[in-house]
């Protein structure tokens, strides 16, 4: 990324989640990933909310985080504001200060087998 990277978190009804995530897949440019999970959602609005959301005290959401720039996260909140145009959608983004992965640079298969690292360690004794 050329310019810095900010995290977009969206919050979202489950009975939408296949549409924002089959919106960020078909998006172009498109969102090299992101990661979605369930969620409980807490507060004072329940005035469109199951029966049994009521009962419980929370609404059953959908959680996505990406990372991209903040041009591009501003053109999807609007793309997603346009297609998908439903009341209780949340969201926030946060400023990146890293981004990468911890991938092995090469894969030690010594170090992967215990019993190798028992055998070299009794051979040094």
């Amino acid at each position: 990324m050329d310019q810095p990277a900010c995290k977009l978190m969206l919050v979202f009804p489950e009975n939408i989640g296949d549409r924002v995530v089959e919106l960020l897949q078909a998006s172009d440019p498109p969102i090299t990933g992101f990661t979605t999970w369930a969620a409980d959602g807490h507060g004072h609005d329940f005035d469109s909310s199951e029966m049994r959301e009521r009962v419980r005290g929370r609404v059953r959401r959908q959680l996505l985080a990406a990372v991209m720039t903040l041009p591009r996260a501003k053109d999807l909140l609007e793309e997603i504001r346009q297609r998908i145009p439903v009341r209780h959608v949340t969201y926030w983004i946060e400023p990146v200060l890293g981004f990468g992965t911890l991938a092995p640079r090469t894969v030690d298969t010594q170090a992967l087998d215990p019993t190798t690292q028992l055998c070299s360690e009794e051979s040094a004794r």
